[in-house]
């Protein structure tokens, strides 16, 4: 696209990456209707919700660098939509686990966030994505000022290495395939941010003008 899309067509990719995204959500809902959810729904759901959890992470973190390699700049308007769809499969994923593991025993899950380290590192990348997901609006970044907004939604980065985290330690050693593979492109983009940012904290050289005397300077040859 050579041309950033007017304001009909941009409404019609965002119509359908909310459909897109949707897809795994309408997976679960068949699941229940056909009871098609394997042997153990329980893990089915968990593993399910997560999965897309992560996988909608890394989309939302590939905007920024999409958009620097190709100046789509449009692309950053699809960023907020990625972002809340992210946090909507991971309050699905949280609410699996308070409620098939624990039946929202408040006494139980707290023990077992406090006893479980998985389970610690993912409680704690949940509650890192909800002042991200409440801020994901024009009126908190008036209130906050874009300079503290943008401040704030860096910790999406935390969040992926929290998430990179409680991945590893949530399969057995012989499942470290997909860790390994989510943990590779987190490290890219993170290695992308981090290089942007050095190369935007390096200022630019002086050029000295030219002083109109150095050729009265000059020797003859």
């Amino acid at each position: 696209m050579t041309h950033p899309p007017d304001a009909r067509h941009l409404g019609q990719i965002k119509a359908a990456l909310f459909l897109v995204c949707l897809l795994p959500f309408a997976r679960l809902l068949w699941a229940v209707h056909t009871d098609d959810f394997g042997s153990n729904p329980v893990e089915f759901v968990q593993r399910w919700t997560g999965t897309w959890t992560f996988n909608l992470l890394l989309v939302t973190l590939c905007v920024t660098p999409l958009r620097a390699m190709t100046a789509w700049h449009w692309l950053i308007r699809l960023r907020r939509m990625l972002g809340l769809f992210c946090f909507f499969y991971a309050t699905l994923h949280f609410l699996s686990f308070i409620g098939f593991d624990h039946a929202f025993d408040i006494t139980g899950i707290g023990l077992d966030i406090v006893k479980r380290p998985f389970v610690t590192v993912g409680f704690a990348a949940f509650l890192l994505l909800v002042p991200l997901a409440a801020t994901s609006n024009q009126w908190a970044v008036r209130q906050l000022g874009g300079r503290k907004w943008q401040e704030l939604h860096r910790n999406i980065y935390l969040t992926s290495i929290l998430a990179c985290i409680h991945y590893f330690w949530l399969v057995k050693a012989t499942a470290l395939l997909w860790p390994l593979a989510y943990s590779a492109v987190v490290a890219l983009l993170l290695g992308w941010r981090i290089r942007e940012r050095r190369r935007k904290a390096i200022p630019a050289p002086r050029v000295q003008p030219a002083s109109p005397l150095r050729f009265f300077k000059q020797k003859p040859d």
